[in-house]
């Protein structure tokens, strides 16, 4: 015959400690930053219409997570004529879109310049 009551003692016990052990659950819920940019790429994607070809920035922001996507805005022949666009794209801590905008357009062939003032 076992004693069931000393054995259900033990497992709660031992499930407090582990309790005790675990990580704030809101830092635990948080995505890596891999699923952050996978989730920042469909997000974009899917409101703009346009798929993310790169990410040319990544960072963590006291806000969530600030990315600078590159998108072909518009297929041309040949493919280094192609106009791409560069978007900063602004995510809470949990990955979720909160805000985007283009910040620049290029062609995909030219090498970045210095921006001059006056758009030139």
């Amino acid at each position: 015959m076992t004693n069931t009551h000393n054995t259900s003692e033990t497992h709660n016990s031992r499930q407090e400690r582990n309790r005790d052990k675990e990580p704030d659950t809101a830092a635990h819920n948080r995505p890596g930053p891999m699923d952050v940019l996978r989730q920042a790429r469909a997000q974009l994607a899917e409101l703009t219409g346009m798929a993310a070809e790169s990410v040319s920035s990544f960072e963590q922001t006291e806000d969530g997570w600030a990315l600078e996507v590159e998108v072909l805005e518009l297929p041309r022949v040949p493919d280094t004529m192609s106009l791409m666009a560069s978007y900063q794209v602004e995510l809470d801590p949990q990955g979720q879109l909160t805000g985007y905008r283009r910040v620049r357009r290029y062609e995909r062939g030219r090498a970045d310049t210095a921006h001059r003032p006056g758009g030139r």
